[in-house]
């Protein structure tokens, strides 16, 4: 009762938490509502848009253009049209240079042979929005902005191996790490390693980091620039600096908050947008919208997974210092491993990646499914109730008063089955929770807005990492063609906690030292075959633990209007990374000539 009581409360708290209004954050809580209608959003009718203007939707409006300080994808998606890498991972895993003049390696001498160091060379053509010049300082800058502890950056793992930076010259930069590492590729590439101006925020390398005027008004290299940012909508417009030419476009709107459906609509129908990013939307609702539409869906499978957490720690006690979901107090339950796996085989992959994905889904059992070779043949799944219900009668957990749910010791067998607002993670919820009543599981459903489950603040209670839940349920992957950072989040050292602010992401607070014995070796091995039996190991000891229930292999699904070409994306950095290659479709007379 103690436990029903302390749900009831949390609920009608997250119910009431005030937040910034923005339609992605209007959301409701209350388990007894129907999902929430979709957002729409003002749209210029197809005849009365400029064809000179980009209009890209996203779910989550953009709060902030400073890439280390970002809040969540959306502020990736937006500071990449406006700052650039070093370099970046294409489709088919190979660096692109960006501000980079080549891509260091072994042939070139880049590389360090034994592993400790690579020496990046730089464009000398590049200039700053502003009319600065870009030079190996503002690399360095850049690497001392992010691990400074008074910055709090969002993107410090990706440097946590970095010994230190140095400007060589005014073009050559070298990167020195603590111990060798087959990672190199990792630090100042991708969405994760996007250059800033030290001329722009020395004044602010601390804890007034998130005051600084560029964080809103940003001077980058990037091919557009930011002249416009009020809540939910973001205006760009040529970068006159910009080293590769003026882009096609006279002006980009980058617009928050819209409903994954309704900006599909946008898109494929209605002709009011030309992009809409990552759509999480049934199969089958997305299929009738590319019937006789303007625009084509583009599906790109990458690394991400759809996922079902288990809460190692009991998230409705509290340490004598009042901290929830502490591994002090193991969780109840979910530490008996029969119990890990009697819910792992209730999941029924096939039903949820087929009725709700469709092609941009394929069910797995796999956590680290990209690049593909560290994929693991001895990790398979099934979906089997009756062997599930064998082992929670192992372990004790019986119906003994007949009323269809499960006890022990006198304590029910129930869980909290948190998500964000989503109708896909919403229909999610419910074939788990069939499968896991069929159990003898009592399931309650908490939905959260998407804003805060995904909030890094550690005031949002209902976020992801807080985990003040049995079981939740998002999607997320590794960055980087190297997994390392990725299979780290699941070592002891990483376990989100209110000493480090819920900021580490093993919010399952799983830890065992086998686990992170392999990937202290992994982190330092430079043979590539040895690493790839290290991370499949990882791969295989997370499943055999259920230290996390992989459901569905997703494909980054986003809308594209066919009055666009050159758009071309990757799974290893934002949608927008090439954004400077896009422009507008010659007319069927142009293409003629």
């Amino acid at each position: 009762m103690i436990r029903s009581g302390v749900r009831t409360v949390l609920l009608v708290a997250a119910a009431g938490v005030a937040l910034a209004a923005t339609a992605a954050c209007s959301q409701s809580t209350n388990l007894t509502t129907a999902p929430p209608a979709e957002t729409e959003v003002a749209s210029p009718r197809q005849s009365d848009r400029d064809p000179q203007t980009l209009r890209l939707l996203y779910s989550r409006s953009a709060l902030t253009l400073n890439p280390h300080l970002a809040t969540g994808y959306q502020d990736f998606e937006a500071a990449r049209i406006v700052y650039e890498p070093l370099a970046s991972y294409n489709q088919a895993g190979e660096l692109v240079p960006f501000l980079a003049d080549e891509i260091p390696s072994l042939e070139n001498g880049g590389v360090a042979e034994d592993g400790t160091s690579v020496t990046w060379t730089l464009r000398p053509d590049v200039t700053w929005a502003d009319g600065e010049p870009f030079t190996a300082d503002d690399v360095v800058f850049t690497f001392e902005f992010i691990r400074n502890p008074l910055v709090g950056a969002a993107t410090a793992q990706f440097y946590e191996g970095v010994d230190r930076v140095e400007a060589i010259d005014d073009y050559t930069v070298k990167i020195t790490f603590a111990n060798p590492t087959p990672a190199w590729s990792v630090p100042f590439t991708g969405q994760t390693g996007l250059i800033l101006p030290r001329h722009q925020f020395a004044d602010f390398n601390d804890q007034t980091a998130r005051e600084a005027p560029a964080n809103l008004q940003p001077v980058g290299t990037g091919p557009y620039q930011a002249v416009g940012f009020e809540s939910g909508t973001v205006i760009f417009e040529p970068n006159p600096s910009y080293w590769g030419g003026r882009p096609a476009f006279e002006r980009i709107e980058l617009l928050g908050g819209m409903a994954p459906y309704a900006a599909a609509r946008e898109v494929l129908q209605a002709g009011t947008a030309d992009f809409a990013h990552n759509l999480q939307v049934e199969a089958e609702a997305l299929s009738a919208l590319e019937t006789d539409a303007g625009g084509h869906i583009d599906t790109l499978f990458g690394s991400q997974v759809e996922r079902i957490m288990l809460n190692f720690a009991n998230p409705f006690a509290r340490t004598e210092a009042g901290e929830r979901s502490s591994p002090e107090i193991p969780h109840p339950y979910f530490s008996d491993l029969r119990v890990r796996q009697a819910i792992n085989l209730a999941i029924d992959r096939d039903t949820i990646a087929q009725t709700l994905y469709g092609t941009a889904g394929k069910p797995t059992a796999q956590l680290l499914v990209a690049p593909t070779n560290y994929q693991s043949t001895e990790i398979d799944y099934t979906y089997d109730l009756e062997r599930a219900k064998a082992l929670l009668d192992e372990a004790g957990w019986v119906d003994s008063n007949g009323d269809g749910r499960r006890e022990k010791d006198g304590v029910a067998l129930e869980v909290l089955f948190q998500a964000a607002v989503n109708p896909v993670r919403q229909k999610t919820q419910a074939i788990v929770s069939d499968s896991l009543k069929e159990l003898g599981v009592d399931v309650q459903i908490a939905r959260v807005r998407m804003d805060e489950f995904f909030s890094g603040d550690p005031q949002d209670t209902g976020s992801l990492n807080h985990f003040f839940a049995d079981m939740q349920v998002y999607s997320i992957g590794n960055e980087n063609p190297d997994p390392s950072t990725y299979m780290g989040w699941w070592t002891c050292a990483k376990i989100a906690s209110q000493a480090n602010q819920w900021q580490e992401p093993n919010n399952a607070r799983y830890c065992n030292p086998e686990y992170d014995r392999l990937w202290a070796e992994a982190k330092q091995e430079l043979d590539p075959d040895r690493r790839t039996e290290l991370f499949q190991q990882m791969n295989e000891l997370l499943a055999e633990d259920v230290a996390v229930i992989p459901v569905v292999h997703r494909a980054m699904t986003n809308a594209v209007s066919d009055r666009l070409t050159g758009v071309a994306f990757t799974p290893w950095d934002a949608s927008t990374w090439a954004i400077k290659d896009w422009r507008p479709a010659p007319l069927d007379s142009e293409a003629e000539q």
